[in-house]
């Protein structure tokens, strides 16, 4: 006679978070190292908790026998990470449900509820999308275009080719609708992949040696009214030092720009991204001038008065002025006062932000959370990295017991360097 095995919390648990890294997609697909950090912690972390995280430096290379004197110094920033993340579901079981087949159960509700949980842990990390200065394909005007031939996919590729990204490692997070326009131009070539299901997010497979994946969590930006009208940098020499900046937010550094906006009350919400005349980018390993602009992006939302404005921008604006400086180069020149500035996108207009990336631009840290004082029956388990917290609480006068599910995880930019925003749009700044 087959017999019924009660579940309890461990074994729930146990099953909720294999489910769970299996819906993740980009979560996945991100640098998950300084779990290792947190893990150090036993008992588990509360909300707050951080850690640091150190900049790489960089170098300048000699073509010379003689070696360099003074030698360069090893000039390391940091960026801080946060668990200040917390996701939950709750959800009841009665005492005969309890008594179901542990795969019964995941089926039913353990399923459901982690799909929501891992929906709602990728929609944060793709959040970070505002970091990141490179878009390409973005129109100039107009509505946003979804991606739909490989040519408009690989712009991202080439983009990060460009910069020195490494090749390995790199993967894109289409949109549903640029998924389907890319798989429809690409019939011979790319259906057979995409007729592989996945329960809510599709592996679209390898294209030009990018890991492809389809989600519609894929956030949209829409655009400020700074977009329409003409701003210009106000004032000359609003480059900085890298010493200056090698502890803030960004990878290698942010700063803040003072702007005349076009207009008294222009906007530039986080994520605007712009160029400016005359300022291009430079190759990240060998400081190489680069034939197009550099791109900047806007850190924080930011509202003109009368016409002026500061915009915290990443990244930095480094010239090449003195030896502690080259090494972490981000810029051809220093922009000119007066120099226009010029927004990607059209005004008040929503964009997909489809994204190229390599692994790591982005990091991801899903911690242990502390088992309360008090509470009884905790069940804390850890499956690839990622942990979830499981606590039973008993209604008894319905025979119900009621059950919450917890997951505690810190998202970070480290380098918007190794990433890039793609539209299928024609247009360019």
């Amino acid at each position: 006679m087959a017999t019924n095995t009660i579940l309890n919390p461990s074994i729930i648990a146990k099953a909720a978070v294999r489910i769970l890294d299996n819906e993740l997609v980009m979560a996945n697909k991100v640098y998950r190292g300084y779990e290792d950090e947190f893990a150090k912690k036993i008992n588990g972390y509360d909300v707050g908790d951080t850690i640091t995280i150190r900049k790489p430096t960089q170098f300048t290379v000699r073509n010379t026998i003689v070696a360099a004197s003074p030698t360069q110094n090893t000039t390391e920033g940091k960026l801080t990470m946060q668990v200040s993340n917390v996701r939950g579901v709750d959800f009841s079981f009665t005492s005969t449900q309890l008594t179901l087949n542990i795969g019964e159960l995941a089926d039913r509700v353990i399923k459901p509820a982690m799909v929501q949980l891992a929906n709602a842990i990728d929609t944060t990390l793709m959040a970070e999308f505002f970091h990141i200065n490179n878009w390409v394909g973005q129109p100039n005007t107009g509505a946003d275009a979804p991606i739909n031939s490989f040519a408009t996919f690989a712009r991202g590729a080439e983009r990060l080719d460009q910069l020195s990204c490494p090749s390995d490692d790199r993967s894109a997070v289409l949109s549903p609708e640029s998924n389907w326009a890319l798989a429809g131009s690409q019939t011979a070539l790319f259906l057979q992949s995409v007729g592989q299901p996945a329960y809510r997010s599709g592996s679209i497979g390898m294209i030009g040696g990018i890991d492809t994946y389809m989600s519609q969590n894929v956030p949209t930006f829409t655009t400020g009214t700074g977009a329409a009208t003409a701003a210009t940098v106000n004032g000359a020499n609003q480059n900085v030092a890298y010493a200056s900046v090698l502890n803030t937010e960004a990878m290698p550094g942010s700063q803040n720009l003072i702007v005349t906006s076009g207009a008294g009350t222009d906007t530039y919400p986080k994520g605007t991204v712009f160029t400016i005349a005359g300022v291009f980018a430079v190759n990240q390993v060998t400081k190489a001038t680069l034939p197009f602009l550099q791109h900047f992006t806007v850190l924080a939302d930011a509202t003109a008065v009368a016409g002026a404005i500061t915009l915290s921008i990443a990244p930095a604006i480094i010239i090449a002025d003195t030896a502690a400086n080259t090494p972490f180069q981000t810029v051809s020149a220093a922009p000119a006062s007066g120099a226009a500035i010029v927004v990607a996108g059209d005004v008040s207009t929503n964009y997909r932000q489809n994204m190229i990336f390599h692994k790591n631009a982005f990091a991801l840290a899903v911690v242990p959370m502390v088992k309360p004082p008090g509470a009884v029956d905790v069940a804390r388990e850890t499956y690839k990295g990622i942990s979830v917290r499981l606590i039973p609480y008993y209604d008894g006068s319905n025979d119900i017991s009621n059950w919450r599910c917890d997951v505690l995880f810190a998202v970070k930019t480290v380098d918007q360097r190794l990433a890039c925003r793609v539209s299928g749009g024609i247009g360019t700044i």
